[in-house]
C-alpha cells in the first residue's frame, strides 16, 4: 500500500467570513440597516473605542470537530488499476460570538434581533453568498449552521479573555468539511488464489491434499458500466454470490474443474458461461435480453 500526500490549498475560514459578510450585508440592507460595519476582529476595548458608526462583530472564538457530523468509515474506490482508500473529511464546527455595537442599547437590540432573524432563516448557507473557493466543490457537503447554542464557559469568562466590556452576544456555528489530502493506494485486485488442505491426523503418505481456489471477476454492460446487485451462481457446486457497487464478485474455496456459472442482473438479463478453475476469470458482459454465451 502506498501513501500519497497532496495537501490542497485551503482558505476556508477566510472564505466563510466572506460568506457571512455577504449574507448579513444583503439581509440588513433589505431592512434599512445599510450602513453597518461588519468586522471579525476581537471585540476588545481597543477595537470598540475606534468605532464611529453602527457595527456588527463576528468573532471566531472556537474551532473543534463536530460531534454530530463525525465520519468513522474510510472511503474506498476501486478501479482496474487497483484500489484507493481516503480518510473521511474532518467535520469542523466554527463558532462565532456575534455582537451589535451602536450608541444606544435599544438600537443594539434592534440590530441584533434582525441579525438573529437572518441567520436563523438559513440552516444551510445559500450558494449565492459563497465565494468561488467554497462554491467550486471544495466543500463535500452543504455548510450547515446552528444559532443560539451557548458556549461551555460562562459569558463573563469569555469577555474577560478577549479584554472587552460585557455585552449580549449571539452564538453562531457553521460546520465546514476539511479534506485530508492523503490517499492510500493499493495494487491491482487479486482475483485468483489457491490453498491446499489435508487431514493432519493421517500419516504423511496417506494425507492427500485438496486444492481450493478463489474465483473472482466483474459483471458489466457493453459500455463497461458495472452491474451492482447482480447475482451469480455456480449451480452444480451450490455456490452463490452478488456483485458490489463496482460490479465485482468473488467465490472462495472453489474446487478445481469446469464450473457452470449463471449470472443475472437486477432487471432480469441473464448470461451463462463455463469457467475453468484454476484459470483466468473473464469479465462477464450482460447487455440486453437474456442470452447464452459460448464457453470461455
Amino acid at each position: 500500500m502506498t501513501l500519497v500526500v497532496d495537501i490542497p490549498t485551503n482558505t476556508m475560514l477566510a472564505d466563510l467570513d466572506e460568506s457571512l459578510r455577504t449574507l448579513l450585508s444583503d439581509g440588513l440592507a433589505q431592512h434599512g440597516f445599510d450602513r453597518v460595519e461588519i468586522a471579525f476582529e476581537a471585540p476588545n476595548r481597543e477595537w470598540s473605542g475606534q468605532l464611529s458608526s453602527p457595527a456588527l462583530n463576528l468573532f471566531l472564538y472556537d474551532l473543534r470537530e463536530s460531534t454530530t457530523h463525525r465520519h468513522r468509515g474510510v472511503d474506498e474506490r476501486r478501479t482496474e488499476a487497483g484500489a484507493q482508500e481516503t480518510r473521511p473529511p474532518l467535520m469542523l464546527d466554527c463558532s462565532y460570538a456575534v455582537t451589535a455595537w451602536t450608541r444606544s442599547v435599544e438600537d443594539e437590540h434592534r440590530l441584533l434581533s434582525q441579525v438573529l432573524a437572518i441567520l436563523f432563516a438559513f440552516p444551510r448557507l445559500p450558494a449565492e453568498v459563497l465565494p468561488p473557493r467554497l462554491a467550486n466543490g471544495s466543500q463535500r457537503y452543504p455548510i450547515t449552521t446552528k444559532v443560539g447554542q451557548g458556549r461551555g464557559e460562562g459569558k463573563s469568562d469569555f469577555w474577560t479573555a478577549v479584554g472587552g466590556q460585557y455585552k449580549a452576544s449571539l452564538d453562531y456555528v457553521a460546520t465546514l468539511s476539511v479534506e485530508p489530502g492523503t490517499v492510500y493506494r493499493r495494487g491491482p485486485e487479486v482475483r485468483e488464489s489457491t490453498i491446499r488442505v489435508g487431514d493432519a491426523t493421517l500419516p504423511r503418505p496417506q494425507a492427500k491434499s485438496v486444492e481450493l481456489h478463489r474465483l473472482a471477476g466483474r459483471i458489466s454492460d457493453a459500455a463497461g458500466e458495472p452491474h451492482p446487485g447482480a447475482w451469480i451462481t455456480l449451480p452444480d457446486a451450490g455456490r452463490y454470490a452478488t456483485t458490489d457497487d463496482t460490479g465485482r464478485f468473488r467465490f472462495d474455496r472453489v474446487p478445481p474443474g469446469t464450473h457452470r456459472a449463471v449470472a443475472r442482473t437486477a432487471d432480469g438479463a441473464e448470461i451463462e458461461v463455463e469457467l475453468e478453475v484454476p484459470g483466468a476469470t473473464p469479465d462477464l458482459v450482460i447487455d440486453g435480453p437474456k442470452r447464452k454465451k459460448a464457453r470461455s
